[in-house]
């Protein structure tokens, strides 16, 4: 019998490296984009490097609770411009920066999207290419939907054909794992410690800010700063 991980995680703007990570460990990495939309949360904003520290870059959006992420509308279409505009002043010197120009530039100028998980796939599906991770990418809305915050989860592990789990570690405080052990599925935990740094334009070294970061600055040995290589 093929074994198949499956990890369930809400879509993120240009994620971290660590998201990259769990997609690359597993065989099916399901969006889950029919949960409440959080505020001042990773769905539409992430960090870079700046001179001056790390920086916030936030893409505006229309909310009034309660509201799906999949529902969540873009409301300012200039905000791409903007946002190129900030990466090429801060990571223009990046050793990297010619090498990986076009591939960002387009990301931005090219994104006409009118909902945030349509730009937040569009970024991860394409820096997934980049970094060669063939992972499955699907929808939760690709999926019957059950009630119940860890029947869904185990219900989409089911209908994805999955035997383990992999979650993020924050979900240790709500997750019923006996749910999971009843269907056979074997749950596992991501663990985001120990990454080695590498030589990032500013310091102090910052783990926390978005992969494009590490794209820019190691180019083809990005793929060395994830721990599933």
């Amino acid at each position: 019998m093929i074994s198949k991980k499956v990890a369930i995680l809400q879509s993120n703007y240009i994620p971290w490296k660590g998201y990259f990570d769990m997609i690359n460990m597993v065989d099916e990495f399901i969006i889950y984009d029919d949960c409440q939309y959080t505020k001042n949360d990773w769905r539409n904003r992430n960090r870079i490097k700046t001179r001056n520290g790390s920086q916030w870059i936030t893409i505006p959006v229309n909310y009034s609770y309660p509201q799906k992420i999949r529902d969540t509308k873009i409301s300012y279409r200039a905000w791409n411009q903007k946002h190129w505009k900030t990466i090429k002043q801060n990571y223009s010197k990046a050793p990297f920066w010619r090498e990986h120009h076009d591939f960002i530039e387009d990301l931005y100028w090219e994104c006409n999207e009118d909902y945030l998980s349509e730009v937040n796939y569009r970024f991860i599906k394409s820096i997934c290419e980049l970094l060669g991770l063939d992972t499955r990418i699907s929808w939760s809305m690709d999926y019957n939907l059950k009630e119940g915050k860890t029947e869904r989860l185990v219900d989409l592990c089911v209908q994805a054909g999955a035997d383990e789990y992999i979650s993020g570690p924050a979900a240790k405080c709500y997750i019923d794992e006996n749910l999971f052990i009843k269907e056979n599925i074997r749950v596992t935990y991501m663990d985001y410690s120990g990454y080695p740094q590498y030589d990032q334009l500013y310091l102090p070294f910052e783990h926390n800010v978005s992969i494009i970061d590490l794209i820019l600055n190691m180019g083809p040995k990005s793929r060395e700063y994830l721990k599933s290589f």
